[in-house]
């Protein structure tokens, strides 16, 4: 028997909360790695709420939608935002060690690693992905090398490289909202 009803999508394209909430995060966290200010409730507010809580509430929306790399980037991204911050605060409010700069070097270069993973999928995609997870793969692995060598240069060039990063995903976030908007393509990707 043929199925002769059809059911049409009509939620709305999570895409741009989850690169929103990944864009403004990594941002200002790069302006502190930049050597701008300090760690603060701010970053961590942001981290927690948006960078963390957003975009993991747009990796489960991708995932209803049957969008296998939006889920799993975005859920997975959202994590890494409430672990860190977890790892900020547990030392203060549970007691726990606060991890020294090997710990926090693998870390990094766990997500530097998964990130990775993450860039080679979009090289079937758009230049703006490919520019994304290309500068993202970058920021995790030099994040990992200031952890490791404990070096305030090679941290302050990590925020520079994370800023332009969370550019481009506050650019991909606004060219998908837009061109959505005026049905046409306005901010190329």
């Amino acid at each position: 028997m043929e199925n002769i009803y059809t059911i049409t999508d009509k939620t709305a394209n999570p895409g741009p909360l989850g690169l929103y909430g990944f864009a403004m995060t990594t941002i200002l966290l790069n302006i502190h790695n930049a050597g701008f200010f300090p760690v603060n409730s701010m970053i961590m507010g942001m981290g927690v709420f948006f960078g963390g809580g957003a975009q993991f509430i747009a990796g489960a929306m991708e995932w209803k939608k049957g969008n296998n790399f939006g889920s799993i980037a975005f859920m997975a991204y959202g994590a890494f935002w409430l672990t860190l911050v977890f790892t900020w605060l547990a030392p203060g409010v549970l007691g726990a060690e606060k991890p020294d700069g090997n710990a926090m070097g693998c870390y990094l270069g766990m997500w530097g690693l998964f990130t990775l993973v993450n860039f080679l999928q979009t090289l079937k995609g758009h230049t703006v992905g490919k520019l994304l997870f290309g500068s993202l793969t970058l920021l995790f692995f030099l994040l990992a090398a200031s952890n490791f060598a404990d070096s305030e240069q090679i941290l302050n060039v990590a925020g520079w490289v994370g800023i332009v990063c969370g550019f481009i995903a506050f650019y991909e976030a606004s060219a998908i909202m837009i061109n959505k908007t005026y049905e046409k393509n306005i901010l190329p990707l």
